[in-house]
């Protein structure tokens, strides 16, 4: 609308409320001394080729113009999308779960939000928001861990093949592929396992070998032998028997003509490798054969 009634004001074609509206303007004043002092000058002699590249180069910095105002654009779009992800970031790290990893031949000790105490065995991992805490006290777990959970609300243990819950007790919880225990020390512990729940007083053990519920004898044992640096196992498979030596002595096992389904009970020392060589190979009537950071089991034939 101002470049219209620019034109009807040099034309004198404005009318007096056009005119009133243009006066209030704030270029007003700039074309009026612009028209003034053009009137006391005099027009230069008019050169055709002048012209066109005065026409040129008004037509260069008109479009320069407009270019400048691209780089702002941009920024805006930058600072927007910087934005975004500030925030999705800081919602991120202030969800995010607190995990702790114990690598082979590694045991780790942890304080948990309320007190709880944790021992996390080898190759194992434990999660929980520390976040979220005061309104659920919930871990996830893989692997093995011994909890000495303080007294409170509830408090309940993820695995990938079930759920454990308590309100203030010791018990120790184990899920490895195809292997899944959980040992009550001391209170009530719940297991539920393919949403079917079971309780298991103090002594008592719920198994589950190969997806299948196993029954294991009472034990009056104070704490997992683990926690003395040694591997303890009744009539478990010798397949999850070398897996866990692998776990605790951070060596690669190979296996040679030997039946790892046959069952194995007995205890092996997770600290001294030769002793627990022994300790495994004797009541299997297998041999052995440890090179470097690998042992290879083998039958009757010579490897």
């Amino acid at each position: 609308m101002q470049e219209n009634h620019l034109a009807k004001w040099l034309n004198n074609d404005l009318t007096e409320a056009e005119l009133a509206e243009f006066k209030k303007s704030a270029e007003y004043a700039s074309y009026e001394r612009i028209i003034a002092a053009s009137g006391q000058l005099e027009a230069p002699a008019f050169d055709a080729n002048e012209a066109l590249m005065a026409l040129k180069n008004q037509r260069t910095l008109k479009d320069t113009k407009v270019v400048q105002l691209h780089p702002f654009k941009k920024f805006l779009r930058i600072a927007a999308a910087a934005a975004v992800i500030m925030f999705g970031s800081y919602f991120y790290l202030n969800s995010l779960d607190e995990n702790i990893v114990t690598e082979y031949a590694e045991n780790k000790e942890i304080t948990l939000p309320d007190n709880s105490k944790v021992q996390l065995n080898a190759d194992s991992e434990l999660s929980f928001s520390e976040r979220k805490w005061s309104k659920e006290r919930n871990v996830e777990l893989k692997g093995e861990a011994f909890f000495k959970v303080a007294k409170g609300e509830r408090f309940t243990v993820e695995t990938k093949d079930g759920v454990v819950a308590v309100l203030g007790t010791q018990f120790n919880v184990e899920n490895r592929p195809g292997f899944f225990e959980v040992t009550c020390f001391e209170g009530l512990v719940s297991v539920t396992f393919n949403d079917k729940e079971t309780k298991l007083p103090a002594g008592n053990s719920f198994l589950v070998i190969d997806g299948k519920i196993t029954q294991v004898p009472v034990s009056k044992t104070e704490h997992p032998s683990w926690i003395n640096n040694e591997s303890t196992f009744k009539s478990v498979p010798l397949k999850y028997v070398l897996s866990e030596f692998e776990r605790q002595h951070n060596v690669t096992v190979e296996i040679k003509d030997i039946n790892t389904e046959q069952l194995f009970t007995g205890t092996f020392n997770n600290t001294d490798v030769d002793v627990a060589l022994k300790s495994i190979s004797a009541p299997s009537q297998i041999k052995f054969k440890f090179e470097g950071s690998k042992v290879l089991f083998y039958g009757d034939k010579n490897p």
